[in-house]
């Protein structure tokens, strides 16, 4: 009989504690900062994004078991390469703040929606099967029901950052006056930009924050593996036997005549 897996000191709870404190880090930042420059926003971006990217490749090895793996570490490779990318000096330019997070975001968040997909349609059900005993153990899903959810609203969120972005012209630019405090101020396209990152950012913190806190039932196994068939109960093989064998005679024992 193959003993249960022993259980994981890190779970998909605190990934999403840990991406949710650093998208809250990053609004902060950005909501308080009065620059709101192509160099401010790519610097904040840059440890985010960078911060993040470690968060997931480490839970490719601490949290998700085999056979899970590839969302984290597809995801955690393509926001790494755009943290690294954002914070390249040359690169800290308003056009250069646009193309990455764009980039990002679009790639980032088809990534985590179709993973999101995935687990909400195949991974709802899918049995176990034991040669010879049809549906001998209960459905084990692949992924949970609620991080399948949680990762496509995240993945939409992010889409709707990049597309979002688009629509904002980096060459923008209107000048307006607050007569109260008797000066004239200038809105620019970056300043818009890197407002609707920090927006986005403070959603991501929110929710993933309120995704982590959230009660959860117990743990179903995530990874399915063939099954031992010494590890099928008792109650299940015995259903193979015979039932129609007289009280106080074995069922192997064979009749003399």
């Amino acid at each position: 009989m193959t003993s249960a897996p022993a259980p994981r000191a890190f779970d998909v709870r605190h990934v999403q504690l840990a991406r949710a404190a650093f998208a809250g880090i990053a609004a902060v930042m950005i909501t308080f900062s009065p620059d709101h420059s192509a160099a401010v926003g790519a610097a904040v971006f840059s440890g985010f994004a960078i911060a993040t990217a470690l968060v997931l490749l480490l839970s490719v090895w601490l949290v998700y078991p085999k056979g899970l793996r590839w969302p984290a570490a597809a995801l955690g490779a393509v926001t790494l390469v755009a943290g690294m990318v954002a914070g390249l000096a040359p690169l800290r330019t308003v056009t250069g703040f646009f193309t990455t997070v764009i980039v990002w975001a679009l790639v980032s968040g088809l990534i985590e929606l179709i993973a999101g997909w995935q687990g909400l349609r195949g991974a709802r059900t899918r049995r176990q099967i034991v040669p010879g005993v049809d549906d001998a153990r209960p459905p084990s899903p692949l992924v949970p029901r609620s991080e399948a959810r949680d990762a496509v609203v995240v993945g939409v969120v992010t889409i709707v950052l990049g597309i979002a972005l688009l629509f904002v012209s980096p060459r923008f630019s209107l000048d307006y006056t607050i007569d109260d405090a008797n000066a004239t101020f200038t809105l620019t396209g970056i300043i818009i930009g890197v407002g609707v990152f920090g927006g986005y950012a403070a959603i991501v913190a929110v929710y993933l924050a309120i995704a982590g806190f959230s009660p959860r039932g117990a743990a179903e196994p995530a990874d399915v593996s063939a099954v031992d068939p010494a590890d099928v109960p008792a109650a299940v093989t015995s259903a193979e036997q015979p039932t129609d064998v007289p009280a106080g005679q074995p069922a192997d024992e064979k009749d003399p005549a």
